[in-house]
């Protein structure tokens, strides 16, 4: 079978790029653009958003720490 080889980095350039859009998502159904209708919490959408930030950020300085070091 075939099976795929995921290192970590490429776990964080994956929450990288989500986090970025689920930002850009919370920002856009954000109620002073006039979108207060759709049902969705925007205020969690950017708490998940920024935790898969910080993890992208904390995945790229343990792999810039293990290139230097």
């Amino acid at each position: 079978m075939y099976s795929f080889n995921v290192s970590l980095w490429d776990i964080g350039l994956w929450l990288g790029v989500s986090a970025v859009i689920l930002l850009i998502t919370s920002e856009l159904l954000a109620p002073y653009y006039g979108r207060s209708k759709i049902a969705m919490d925007v205020k969690r959408l950017r708490t998940v958003a920024i935790a898969a930030g910080i993890t992208f950020l904390i995945i790229a300085i343990v792999r810039i720490s293990t290139i230097i070091g």
